[in-house]
């Protein structure tokens, strides 16, 4: 068990790095095929295939607002609890994931009933039309009930990272996965269950990963473990937690935000094609940018736990690793998009018309993706080193300051008004990553200054 816990603040950090983010990375792309393969296969059903996809996607903003409550309590403590470790202080690494766990659970059973009471009309306002209501409703109603495994599932996970346990998470991610790839054709074809089917093919899945979490973390392999005298949140150790894990909220929960707006200016100018073509291009820009939020996350223990000891020198060497890192895939995954877009937008729907209109967008929308490597490794930096202020700052720039705006000032500016809607999101993501560039440069000296000076 210390052999785990000193790993993070001896090993070489290449190699470390490596260690940690491949398991991650993995279990990223894997956790991904929860939502993806659903869309797969719904946008493959025979006649009503693209209405049903269309429909889905309008669910897409509540399931990424139950994913964004997931991240205020994991990734704020998590790194908290690696701080902790790094300190010494296994007991209050402890009480930060028990009292995070009732946290979760609290948050999971308000979240269930307002999705259950208030289904339809938040899919109305999220982008529905009267043609995709029915699938979005239907999928949306099972799949509130899971709720909590998805909570349980998304933020515990978070604290078998945080104690370089990558592998075991990446296995729990698995689990549900191979669950959810075997049970989808079953219940969406097989049972003639259609979108149904697949939101009760992705709970059950996330009902597996959920046990496998909680049985490991309960376990004697784990360094911090899930015991019951720690269930009762402690406020001096939730409040710093879900300070910190604001940040991530915010980015997630403002992809629910920006989605809705996304969805509502394109139904407005483009119909149901337009926001057809939106539910693919999120669906690949998700898909592409998980190899780098794995990689910065396998990053997230290194540096947390280097901070927490002062040892200042890895920390920033495992910065400079990961910023390499990130901003060489975010080159790579941007030049792929630019030369082959329909090879990515066919795996998606077989509809020749919407797969043309996506192919064409899909180029425009990922503008800004070729220096997003930059954007993902300050972030996790910032909050991996416990900067809640910063952390905040730059996910609430990007989405609220720029981004929201832009969908809406854009279409006013060019002649295609649906193709202005499109080209809110490169702008946004380029003077988003210069921003956070600049707030980096000028916050990590002020990090390390101080510590130096109080050490």
């Amino acid at each position: 068990m210390n052999n785990d816990k000193e790993m993070l603040g001896t090993a070489p950090i290449g190699r470390l790095l490596f260690r940690l983010a491949v398991p991650t990375v993995i279990a990223q792309l894997v956790n991904m095929l929860y939502n993806v393969v659903d869309r797969i296969y719904i946008g493959h059903m025979p006649e009503v295939g693209d209405l049903a996809l269309t429909g889905v996607g309008v669910c897409m903003p509540i399931i990424m607002l139950v994913s964004a409550f997931a991240a205020l309590v994991g990734s704020g403590g998590a790194p908290r609890a690696s701080i902790f470790l790094g300190k010494g202080d296994s007991d209050s690494a402890e009480r930060t994931l028990g009292g995070c766990f009732t946290v979760q659970i609290v948050i999971s059973v308000i979240l269930t009933a307002v999705l259950l009471v208030f289904n339809r009309e938040l899919l109305m306002a999220f982008g529905g039309s009267e043609n995709t209501i029915g699938y979005a409703t239907s999928y949306m109603s099972v799949y509130a009930i899971g709720t909590v495994f998805v909570q349980l599932t998304l933020g515990m996970n978070a604290f078998i990272t945080a104690q370089g346990f990558t592998k075991v998470s990446m296995v729990s991610v698995i689990v549900g996965a191979v669950t959810n790839i075997i049970l989808d054709p079953i219940f969406i074809y097989g049972l003639d269950l259609g979108v149904v089917g697949a939101a009760v093919a992705t709970v059950c899945s996330q009902l597996f990963s959920c046990v496998f979490i909680i049985v490991f973390l309960c376990g004697k392999r784990a360094i911090i473990r899930l015991r019951v005298r720690n269930l009762l949140p402690s406020p001096r150790l939730i409040l710093p937690a879900l300070a910190l894990g604001t940040a991530t909220f915010v980015m997630q929960a403002s992809e629910s935000v920006i989605s809705v707006c996304f969805n509502s200016s394109l139904q407005r100018y483009g119909g149901d094609i337009a926001v057809g073509a939106m539910t693919i291009l999120t669906s690949v820009m998700q898909l592409a940018l998980l190899p780098t939020q794995g990689i910065a996350q396998g990053a997230q223990p290194i540096l947390s736990y280097n901070y927490g000891s002062g040892n200042y020198d890895r920390v920033r060497r495992a910065y400079k690793i990961l910023l390499i890192t990130c901003l060489t895939y975010s080159l790579t995954i941007w030049a792929a998009v630019m030369l082959l877009p329909g090879a990515f937008v066919r795996v998606f729907t077989p509809d020749a018309e919407l797969a043309s209109y996506a192919s064409r967008v899909l180029r425009i929308y990922f503008g800004g993706m070729l220096l997003f490597g930059i954007q993902i490794a300050c972030q996790m930096t910032f909050v991996s080193l416990g900067n809640a202020a910063a952390s905040v700052a730059v996910a609430v720039v990007r989405k609220f300051v720029l981004l929201l705006p832009l969908i809406y000032i854009m279409p006013s500016l060019v002649s295609d008004k649906t193709l202005g809607v499109y080209l809110a999101e490169p702008i946004a993501d380029l003077l988003a990553v210069s921003f956070t560039a600049i707030l980096f440069s000028l916050q990590f000296k002020k990090a390390f200054g101080k510590k130096e000076l109080q050490g």
